[in-house]
C-alpha cells in the first residue's frame, strides 16, 4: 500500500483522465448516475453515487476515532480559534479580491466585456422590465423575467458561494491523509456546520450585494447528515461493537488494516466518477474552465499558506496544524452549486464556477497533503508540545 500512495498522484492524474474519458465514451450512463441526486428546492445537494464513495472514504477514518480524544481535542483553544479566523475572517475576502482582479479584469478581454449571463431575480423581488438592479438590469425572456449582469460577474457570484462555504466533509479525508489529528478534524467540522447556519447567509449575501442570503439550511443539514453524520454514527457504533465482541487488539491489528486500502481506493473511484459527469462541461469549455480555476487556485493555495504559517508561528503541532490549514483551503462545494443553482439557476456561470470547484479540489487539495507530510519537521514535536500547552 505505501508503493501504491507514494504514486497517489500518477494514479489521480490516471483517474481524471479515465473520468473525461468515461463521460465521453459512455455519456448516457454519466447522465444517468449524475441525474441520482437528493433534492432541495430543485436543486441538487447530494449525489447519490458520490454519496456512496463518501461514506466508504469516511468510515474508515470514522472508526479509528477515539471519542475521548475527541473531547480533548475541542478543549483546545488555539487551533480552533485559528480555524474559525481563517475561515470567516480572512477566506470570503481574499476569494472576493482574487476572483474579481482575475475575472474582472486580467482575464476580462478573454471572458469577453460585453458577455452577459441570464440569472434568476433575486428572491422577494418583482422589478419590472428594464429596472436596474445591482450591476444587472431585468429583462423579458419568453415571459419570464430574468436579470442580465456581465458574465464575469456571474462567474464571481459562484467563486464567492465557494469562498462562504468552509468544507465539513471532504477535510477529513485530506486531514487522515496528511496524518493530522482526526479528532481535532471532526471538532473543526462540527464547529464550521454550526457557523456556516449562522454566518453563511450573512457574510455571502454582503459579499454579492444582495443583502442577507437566504440561508439553504435544508441543504446545509441534508449535506452534513448524508456526508459526516452517516459514516460517524457507523463509524462509532460499530468500533464499540467490534471492540466489545473481539477486544481492542483484534480491532487495531486485524480490523484497522483491512480498512486502509479502502478510503484511497474510494478517493480515486469519486475523482472518476466526477470527471465522467463534467466531462462534457470540461470538453466544451476548456478556456473557460481555465478562467475560473486559476484564481481558485491562487485562492486555495493562499489560503493554505495562510493558516499553515499561522499554525506554525503559534506553535500549534503538526496533527492539528496540517487540518486547519486543510479545512480553510477546502471548500463545501455541495452546498455552494445547490445554493449557486437556487439563486441563479443551473445553467448559470454562477453554477459553472461552482463546478469547477469540485474539478480543481481533489487533485489540488492532495498535492497539499503531500507538502503537508514532506513538511512535518517545520512543527515542534508531540512531546514538546504536550509540555509547553
Amino acid at each position: 500500500m505505501r508503493g501504491f500512495e507514494r504514486l497517489l498522484t500518477v494514479w489521480v492524474f490516471l483517474c481524471m483522465v479515465a473520468g473525461i474519458a468515461l463521460g465521453r465514451i459512455a455519456p448516457g450512463l454519466s447522465r444517468s448516475l449524475d441525474s441520482m441526486t437528493l433534492d432541495v428546492d430543485g436543486a441538487p445537494v447530494v449525489s447519490i453515487p458520490i454519496a456512496i464513495c463518501l461514506f466508504f472514504m469516511m468510515y474508515p477514518i470514522m472508526v479509528k476515532i477515539d471519542f475521548t480524544e475527541v473531547v480533548a481535542a475541542g478543549k483546545s483553544v488555539r487551533p480552533v480559534l485559528l480555524t474559525l479566523f481563517v475561515n470567516w475572517c480572512i477566506k470570503p475576502f481574499t476569494m472576493l479580491a482574487i476572483a474579481s482582479f482575475f475575472l474582472g479584469t486580467l482575464f476580462l478581454g478573454f471572458i469577453g466585456p460585453e458577455a452577459t449571463d441570464l440569472l434568476k431575480l433575486p428572491f422577494g423581488l418583482d422589478l419590472a422590465e428594464g429596472a436596474r438592479y445591482g450591476a444587472g438590469q431585468v429583462v423579458v425572456q419568453d415571459g419570464i423575467k430574468l436579470l442580465e449582469v456581465p458574465l464575469w460577474r456571474s462567474y464571481l457570484a459562484g467563486c464567492i458561494l465557494l469562498g462562504v462555504a468552509p468544507c465539513t466533509a471532504m477535510v477529513l479525508v485530506w486531514g487522515y491523509l496528511a496524518k493530522g489529528s482526526d479528532a481535532h478534524t471532526l471538532v473543526m467540522v462540527a464547529l464550521n456546520s454550526l457557523t456556516m447556519l449562522v454566518l453563511y447567509g450573512v457574510l455571502g449575501g454582503y459579499l454579492l450585494g444582495v443583502g442577507r442570503l437566504p440561508v439553504p439550511w435544508q441543504a446545509l443539514l441534508l449535506s452534513i447528515g448524508v456526508y459526516v453524520a452517516l459514516p460517524l454514527v457507523a463509524g462509532y457504533l460499530s468500533r464499540r461493537l467490534i471492540i466489545q465482541a473481539k477486544g481492542e487488539e483484534w480491532f487495531k491489528e486485524k480490523f484497522l488494516h483491512l480498512l486502509t486500502p479502502i478510503t484511497v481506493g474510494a478517493l480515486l473511484l469519486t475523482l472518476v466518477l466526477l470527471f465522467s459527469f463534467k466531462g462534457e462541461v470540461i470538453l466544451g469549455n476548456p478556456l473557460t474552465i481555465l478562467w475560473i480555476a486559476i484564481p481558485l487556485t491562487i485562492q486555495t493555495l493562499l489560503i493554505f499558506a495562510i493558516g499553515y504559517g499561522l499554525a506554525k508561528l503559534l506553535g500549534l503541532r503538526y496533527a492539528d496544524a496540517a487540518p486547519t490549514a486543510m479545512i480553510g483551503a477546502s471548500n463545501h462545494f455541495e452546498v455552494a452549486i445547490a445554493t449557486a443553482v437556487m439563486l441563479f439557476g443551473l445553467s448559470s456561470g454562477a453554477a459553472l464556477a461552482t463546478v469547477v470547484g469540485v474539478l480543481i479540489e481533489v487533485p489540488l487539495m492532495l498535492a497539499l497533503v503531500r507538502f503537508c507530510l514532506k513538511t512535518q519537521g517545520w512543527f515542534p514535536p508531540e512531546e514538546e508540545v504536550v509540555v509547553n500547552s
